[in-house]
């Protein structure tokens, strides 16, 4: 089993004021020559935005973009006629950038700040009708067993929201004194873990709150809480 350890206080970061963002992956001004990106898993940023702040309109090509709210409201607009849709911690939001699309993400509340993941994953097919989705997903049906966000479109995987590439979003959480053992889809995939909070041990190495850990060439690993804990998994082909 091959591991990269990637600790939270490691990431690149931004302070705009506005936004405070955390990048686990080379993004914007922040260059790090060996955190360019996991397998197809380009960009996982950690994001703080401000009441009524956001971003402002803005291009996206052939890129696969998910966006998970943990803590406040989201709007978003794109010239997909989705107008000012909001998405609330608990669902988890699709786009599929394909030929072309523009789109505007703002914090839609006036006193609360918006907290959120945003993954781009790069896709197995390019230039495709661009797509978008949302789904909410039970905080209950991930206690101590995995729940599928997200998967390939061309799986007949019931219930996951579905890009184009071959991966698979999940998250699970895990009480204090419980061992979760995670099974990759083959030996070309690897998985970027991330623990959203609490303690884990993984290959005998402790990952606390926003630590990471992406785990290539192996078939299956444990992870076992040492704390009550919430883990990300994002599996991708290592390409």
């Amino acid at each position: 089993m091959k591991t990269v350890i990637h600790k939270a206080e490691d990431r690149g970061f931004a302070n705009h004021g506005w936004l405070q963002a955390n990048h686990s992956f080379s993004f914007a001004n922040y260059f790090d020559k060996d955190k360019i990106q996991f397998g197809a898993l380009r960009v996982l940023n950690d994001d703080i935005i401000a009441p009524k702040m956001g971003f402002g309109t803005h291009p996206h090509e052939n890129m696969e973009i998910i966006t998970i709210p943990l803590k406040g409201e989201l709007k978003h607009r794109d010239s997909m006629h989705n107008d000012w849709q909001s998405v609330l911690p608990g669902e988890v939001q699709i786009m599929s950038a394909g030929t072309g699309i523009q789109h505007s993400e703002i914090n839609g509340s006036a006193n609360e700040h918006l907290g959120l993941f945003q993954i781009w994953i790069v896709p197995n097919k390019q230039n495709v009708t661009p797509r978008y989705d949302q789904k909410a997903f039970e905080e209950a049906d991930r206690k101590n067993k995995l729940q599928v966000l997200v998967t390939s479109i061309d799986e007949d995987h019931k219930g996951s929201l579905k890009i184009h590439q071959n991966a698979v979003i999940s998250r699970i959480d895990l009480e204090a004194g419980k061992t979760f053992e995670y099974q990759l889809k083959s030996d070309i995939h690897g998985v970027y873990m991330m623990t959203v909070y609490g303690e884990v041990l993984v290959a005998d190495e402790s990952l606390q709150s926003r630590d990471a850990v992406g785990i290539s060439k192996t078939d299956v690993f444990k992870v076992n809480a040492i704390a009550d804990s919430s883990l990300l998994f994002i599996e991708i082909p290592m390409l």
